[in-house]
């Protein structure tokens, strides 16, 4: 049975040119630096975001704790949002790995702004730990993006009183695009900025941790340490490589079959998007229906060949991606219509 897999964008499996590239890939050992396809991979990837040097990863979690081990001390405090990767999805690491705690800023857009960041830095009181870092998303973990002027603004506030601004940029080709600006224009207003190739971009594995040399250096010292230090590494590189040369430019065709997507669930009885909230390849979908069983309402449709998570808090997030046609959206909306009438 062919599978629609609408679960998020990490399910994409690698082109037929990632596949050759992998079996074409010069490579070295990485942790002695002299893998060529790492180290052209690195450089591209820095230079893509405008970044001094760059660090191959095997995950954006892994890329995102480095930032936070790189740029603060034991017992420094994080600014960082409720609702964000780094505090719903990477296992309380920051805690655990960098002895830093969270000052947590819950609004309701899920965005921080200006007023939020002032509010919670710390003051130079024995009481009080040191705000260590500032950490943005762009795309947000809810699918909408940040404007560059707010970028703008909070890196600013930020680094008025010296701290350094991290982005979680998992999808920040996809806020780009969205934008309609070059990468660079957003992570300018970043002093790190992770993005990922195994998510729209479709590698297999993979992300990328820009900043500095100073940082990069750095970041490559805790990575050994989190035993992320990889041998002939360029095989998996290879697939990086063509995410970044080829892959970006495709990601405006998700977008517009997320759009299509979230117009197809508004024709559903019981189904509802807010249409102004889907700006990259995300549809969050709220369910209006009484008593509704996520856990059977997943189970049915896969049983149609359609993977979805089973939602939470009264939605069903959907992620189109490039192995996702607008024939197999009709067909996943036409299969959720006959599913609800069996419920």
């Amino acid at each position: 049975m062919k599978f629609i897999d609408l679960r998020s964008d990490t399910v994409t499996q690698p082109t037929l040119e990632m596949r050759q590239a992998m079996y074409d890939a010069l490579v070295g050992d990485d942790v002695y630096e002299d893998d060529p396809t790492v180290k052209r991979l690195e450089e591209l990837a820095a230079e893509k975001v405008g970044k001094e040097a760059a660090l191959f990863v095997v995950s954006g979690t892994m890329g995102n704790q480095l930032a936070i081990m790189t740029h603060t001390k034991l017992g420094d405090e994080i600014i960082v949002g409720a609702n964000s990767h780094i505090v719903q999805h990477e296992v309380g690491a920051a805690a655990r790995l960098s002895g830093v705690s969270y000052a947590i800023v819950d609004n309701e857009d899920n965005r921080i702004h200006k007023e939020d960041v002032l509010a919670k830095i710390r003051t130079e009181d024995i009481h009080h730990p040191d705000t260590g870092l500032l950490c943005l998303e762009n795309a947000l973990s809810d699918g909408t993006v940040v404007p560059i002027e707010e970028m703008k603004e909070l890196y600013e506030t930020a680094h008025l009183r010296n701290i350094p601004v991290h982005l979680d940029g998992a999808r920040l080709f996809n806020a780009a695009i969205y934008l309609n600006v070059d990468p660079k224009e957003i992570c300018k207003y970043t002093d790190s900025v992770m993005f990922c190739l195994s998510k729209g971009l479709a590698s297999p594995v993979g992300s990328m941790l820009c900043g500095t040399k100073e940082f990069i250096k750095k970041a490559r010292k805790m990575r050994k340490i989190l035993g992320g230090g990889m041998r002939q590494a360029g095989v998996l590189a290879a697939c990086g490589i063509v995410s970044l040369e080829k892959m970006i430019g495709r990601l405006k065709e998700d977008h517009d079959n997320a759009k299509y997507l979230a117009n197809r669930l508004n024709e559903t009885e019981g189904f509802s998007v807010d249409l102004d909230k889907v700006q990259i390849n995300m549809v969050f979908c709220k369910v209006e229906i009484e008593n509704f069983d996520f856990i059977k309402f997943a189970d049915k449709l896969l049983e149609k060949g359609i993977k979805t998570n089973p939602g939470e808090r009264g939605s069903i997030r959907f992620v189109t991606n490039k192995d996702v046609t607008r024939e197999d959206i009709d067909y996943a909306v036409e299969s959720i219509k006959e599913v609800l009438q069996d419920l």
